[in-house]
């Protein structure tokens, strides 16, 4: 069985999608559980958990970026495709 590599390359760019915004987002609250152990243990502010939160927040948004960079280009990528295959008919 033959595949397009072109298809094959675009399942595996989706698929790394979701691991993508679930990493972003724990490294996120990691960062900001981080912050707010160091302002406890530095500066004696008790800011927990606003730290993990706004980390997390930060995190989703990292991931639902690369999600529709990923897209945009998956786009591009097909569009571009279509219209080589389009001259060729021409």
């Amino acid at each position: 069985m033959i595949f397009d590599r072109t298809i094959l390359r675009q399942i595996y760019k989706a698929s790394v999608v979701g691991l993508n915004i679930v990493i972003a987002t724990v490294v996120g609250g990691f960062l900001g559980y981080l912050f707010d152990a160091a302002m406890e243990k530095w500066f004696g502010i008790k800011t927990a958990p606003w730290g993990l939160f706004i980390g997390a927040l930060f995190g989703i948004v990292a991931g639902f970026k690369d999600l529709f960079m990923l897209a945009k280009k998956i786009e591009q990528d097909s569009s571009k495709k279509n219209n080589d295959s389009s001259e060729k008919d021409l």
